[in-house]
């Protein structure tokens, strides 16, 4: 029986040719219902509502009254109209994820379409040229990480896959916190979510694995540890909750599962229990049928499995958190569960030690010196896997930087260039696995992240007569800051990537982070270059796995201009994003929605502090930061009646170095507040090799300073950290005693901080000034 359904799974697919190309996904998107196609109307509104789904009641979004929204239901060649209600007090919008539609109703606000108002209703109204599974979500802020997304699901014409009945499965995360205080959580910098969800390194935990060296190589390029996913979250969830039954399938049923990946920061591992399950789709369009277990299923990204129901028990359908963090899961069926495949907690020391053994340099800038001056060529050979001496282009590999092969990518990232001499058959996959190639033994950790099993059911590749324009997108990401960028650009520093009709735009993106990035391109279909060569996959959003490239490409057919992101919702917040462009002139009906609200978006302003409140001392830092600026107030205030308070301005010249002006003020005389002295103070700052913080600065009396601090996590909870400073005066300005060449001024202080929560730490330090002591320090 198993074996027919295959067969006839397979033949089917055979006739797909046909109902591909019916689809049109190269055609433009055209307003209005000009073929009269049969109307379907769908009305849903978005509010604020109370919700608990990981054991606290907390405010959230939600699409009719439900998180997720309702599932709209189409068929392919119906013309959809929605209406959106804006129900709550601030703006909202929706994204058709997937779907090829008119550009105004795309639905990112301030770029395609207006942002939908408190108490107004949108219109959005399609064509619906295409089938599978796709899904809704709102484009505004970090609004989809608070309920505002639902699935969607489009039936064929004519349907050419066998099974009995279909499920949606909507997998999300969710957090109990405001998502705008994540962010901001995010950008300050804290080990707390690490610890909170067991994935934390450590330097107990390094040393004991041997894996010394291996962490130093980690600090040398300004990195704590291996990163894989960022935030905390207390529910993953199947459909809005952790554990769902589906009691009313029978023995021997074949269920299509539609499965959506609409979480704001977590990709899974998909596994399954009972039979094999066979994948018959990705991303809404068929593929070639392939029997698969444990599949990855990033941000965005939708599969279609056709599953059969055990003819006893159960079968668990389980959704891991890429970093082990949790799970969710989805029984169908009745009686003794079959439970799914346990996937092993990532080993993050051992990628380590991994990582330490290959020539790679780590920490390419998120943040440049000149934004306009963008060399991704250089970028790429400079940064990334290196490849030393070795000067044929035959050997470039994804995740590769080959030093001295400036033929396979433009080295222009904005501008178009006419490759029509140069066809587009010129990008072959890679002949063997990496972990295959000479050198490469260790690359294996990200082998399981290709998409080579993903073949389309027929050709996929353009003529070969059509110009090529090629394109590089290094990513790029700063930890520490949370900044995300491509190119080391930032959404608010960059242009437009302009692209022409009727031409192929060709993009390699070369991850030179060590996190996953779901890259998506609204509006567009592309082909997802893999081993398949001319049956390579067409898909909407495509995972980048760390240190490795992915080559996608697609044919200019639409106008207007288009969002292209990490779908890692606080990443794009963090300004990993482009808009790509087809320089069409404006849409009049945007002009009260200029896009610098959009770009705004991702160089807010976010704002924290820290009060440590001891029985020698207390002290109180301030900060408000935004991509380039930042402002800090801090202050020192000891028993011993010692003071010392400082304002100051920053502007980051790069990622790790930073000028800064300000006012400080401390009293002269120690233990004395009578006499107070206000100096200017200016210099630079920044953070080194091994991440030292570094001061250098000079006042307005001409004496130089140097401090350096560290802060290092030696057990779990426990760090300690530790600051020097060292002043001399020369008497350039003031007047030194008789027999003095100069005077100087030492600070320095050391501690230990416990954490008992993510907002409070047990602390103690002695202070040189104000002596020892201990209490209690609070991040708000």
């Amino acid at each position: 029986m198993n074996l027919r359904f295959y067969y006839i799974l397979t033949i089917s697919f055979s006739l797909l040719s046909l109902s591909t190309r019916a689809q049109n996904l190269t055609e433009k998107s055209v307003e209005g219902n000009t073929d009269n196609l049969p109307v379907r109307e769908y009305a849903i509104s978005i509010n604020e509502l109370a919700v608990n789904k990981a054991g606290k009641e907390v405010m959230g979004m939600a699409i009719n009254g439900s998180v997720p929204g309702p599932t709209l239901t189409f068929t392919e060649g119906e013309y959809a109209v929605i209406y959106v209600k804006n129900e709550m007090d601030e703006e909202t919008s929706i994204h058709w994820h997937g779907l090829l539609l008119p550009n105004f109703y795309d639905g990112v606000p301030y770029l395609t379409t207006p942002p939908i108002a408190p108490g107004e209703t949108q219109k959005y109204e399609f064509p619906l040229k295409q089938a599978g599974t796709y899904w809704y979500h709102s484009h505004t802020m970090l609004q989809e990480q608070s309920g505002v997304f639902g699935s969607i699901v489009i039936h064929p014409k004519e349907e050419t896959l066998a099974y009995d009945k279909e499920l949606v499965i909507m997998l999300s995360d969710w957090t109990n916190e405001k998502p705008m205080n994540v962010l901001r959580f995010l950008k300050r910098g804290t080990e707390w979510y690490n610890w909170r969800k067991g994935t934390a390194t450590p330097l107990n935990q390094v040393i004991a694995r041997g894996a010394m060296g291996a962490q130093l190589n980690f600090w040398r390029q300004r990195m704590e540890s291996a990163d894989i996913a960022d935030i905390y979250y207390p529910a993953f969830l199947v459909n809005g909750e952790q554990v769902q039954e589906y009691p009313n399938f029978k023995p021997g049923e074949k269920v299509r599962l539609r499965i959506i990946n609409g979480a704001a920061s977590t990709s899974f591992w998909m596994t399954f229990g009972g039979e094999e399950p066979t994948l018959v789709a990705a991303d809404g369009l068929n593929v070639e049928p392939v029997k698969r277990n444990k599949t990855f299923i990033a941000i965005a990204e939708t599969y279609d499995f056709i599953v059969s129901i055990p003819e006893s028990g159960k079968m668990e359908f389980r959704a891991t958190a890429q970093d082990g963090s949790g799970t969710a899961s989805a029984f169908l069926g009745q009686g003794e569960v079959l439970a799914a495949e346990d996937v092993p907690r990532p080993d993050k020391i051992g990628m380590m030690m991994q990582m330490a053994k290959m020539d790679m340099r780590m920490g390419a800038p998120a943040l440049k010196f000149n934004p306009k001056k963008d060399d991704p060529q250089k970028m790429m050979e400079n940064w990334g896997m290196q490849m030393k001496g070795d000067k044929n282009p035959d050997n470039d590999m994804p995740g590769m930087n080959m030093a001295g092969n400036k033929e396979e990518v433009s080295q222009m990232d904005h501008s178009s260039m006419d490759m029509s001499d140069d066809k587009n058959s010129k990008m072959d996959p890679p002949s063997a696995p990496m972990a295959e190639m000479p050198g490469m033994e260790n690359m294996d950790m990200f082998s399981e992240y290709n998409y080579n099993y993903l073949k389309s059911p027929n050709k996929t590749v353009y003529e070969k007569d059509v110009p090529v324009n090629e394109i590089l997108l290094n990513l790029t990401g700063n930890m520490n800051r949370y900044i995300w960028s491509m190119n080391g650009i930032p959404l608010s520093e960059t242009d437009k990537i302009k692209i022409k009709e009727r031409q192929i735009t060709r993009i390699t993106l070369n991850n030179l982070t060590m996190m996953h990035h779901p890259m998506h391109l609204h509006g567009h279909f592309f082909r997802v270059i893999n081993e398949n060569g001319d049956y390579s996959p067409l898909k909407h959003t495509v995972n980048v796995p760390p240190m490795q490239k992915v080559t996608i490409e697609f044919y200019g057919n639409e106008y207007g201009d288009w969002f292209f992101h990490c779908h890692l919702l606080y990443h794009v917040m963090g300004g990993m994003a482009r808009v790509v462009s087809y320089d069409t002139p404006e849409d009049p009906r945007m002009k009260p929605f200029p896009i610098s609200k959009l770009i705004h978006e991702t160089n807010r302003f976010y704002s924290w502090g820290m009060a440590d409140v001891a029985s020698h001392n207390t002290t109180v830092n301030l900060t408000t930061s935004n991509i380039r600026n930042q402002f800090n107030l801090s202050m020192e205030y000891g028993w011993n009646q010692n003071l010392e308070a400082e304002f100051s301005y920053e502007y980051y010249l790069y990622d790790y170095l930073r000028v800064f002006g300000g006012i400080n003020v401390e009293n002269t005389t120690r233990n004395s507040l009578d006499d107070m002295k206000t100096i200017a103070v200016a210099g630079i700052r920044w953070f080194t090799p091994y991440m030292f913080n570094v001061d250098l600065r000079i006042d307005n009396e001409l004496r130089p300073r140097i401090g350096i601090g560290r802060s290092l996590m030696i057990f779990p909870k426990l760090s300690i950290f530790g600051y020097y400073e060292y002043q001399i005066d020369a008497g350039l300005v003031n007047g030194l005693e008789a027999g003095q060449n100069y005077k100087e001024e030492i600070v320095w202080s050391a501690g230990a901080q416990y954490m008992l929560s993510k907002n409070f730490s047990l602390m103690t330090s002695y202070d040189n000034r104000f002596g020892a002591g201990g209490g209690l320090s609070v991040m708000f």
